[in-house]
């Protein structure tokens, strides 16, 4: 029942009558689970010293939500749509180790991850990552592209190497796009107060695969 409402994102409505039960009953049972599952999921720094990787990939996706809590907050400019950033850090063949908890939509990419301390638990345990311009600022341990300045155009060198990091960071995009293969990531009907737990809830079902 709550695999039906995190992947399919079904009214809790039609699950009920789906399983012959009653509205409210399907809300207990789905929030028991959530709360138990998302008790489960790692913290950034467990899911590093376990996997051990040999870098990480970072980037930040909007989950959107319809129920607006801070409509200034939960809206994003970049997306233009409300819901809420949560950064993501999958490994290099693209799967997905760890989802942070969510943040306003309105959130910039670095201030997210600067929030979680991703990028120092990163390099305290070594951990290079590799992410897109909006982390640009983000310190020596953040690998990024090389973005054109003013009135100069970028060098061979500097094409070259912002195309080896984009196939690079294709396996992030592809983590995301498994991520928002749980429907409730796309367009949720639930308040954003609750999409924190619905990400650990998502992240510790992911590592039981």
């Amino acid at each position: 029942m709550a695999l039906v409402y995190l992947r399919e994102h079904t009214t809790l409505a039609k699950i009920a009558a789906g399983f012959g039960i009653s509205e409210s009953t399907a809300h207990a049972y789905t929030s028991a689970v959530i709360h138990l599952l998302a008790e489960r999921a790692p913290g950034l720094l467990k899911v590093l010293r376990e996997t051990d990787p040999d870098f990480v990939l970072l980037d930040g996706t909007l989950a959107e939500c319809d129920r607006v809590g801070d409509g200034r907050a939960d809206h994003s400019h970049k997306h233009r749509r409300h819901g809420v950033n949560m950064p993501v850090v999958t490994d290099p063949g693209g799967r997905l180790p760890w989802l942070s908890p969510a943040l306003p939509g309105r959130t910039h990419d670095l201030i997210a991850a600067r929030t979680h301390k991703i990028i120092r638990i990163c390099e305290r345990q070594g951990v290079p990552i590799l992410a897109d311009l909006a982390y640009q600022s983000g310190g020596p341990w953040v690998t990024t592209g090389i973005k054109r300045k003013p009135l100069q155009e970028l060098t061979l060198t500097d094409k070259t190497l912002n195309r080896a990091l984009s196939a690079a960071r294709a396996s992030v995009e592809r983590g995301v796009a498994h991520l928002k293969s749980w429907q409730i990531f796309r367009r949720s009907r639930c308040s954003p107060n609750r999409m924190t737990s619905i990400a650990k809830t998502i992240l510790t079902r992911e590592r039981q695969r």
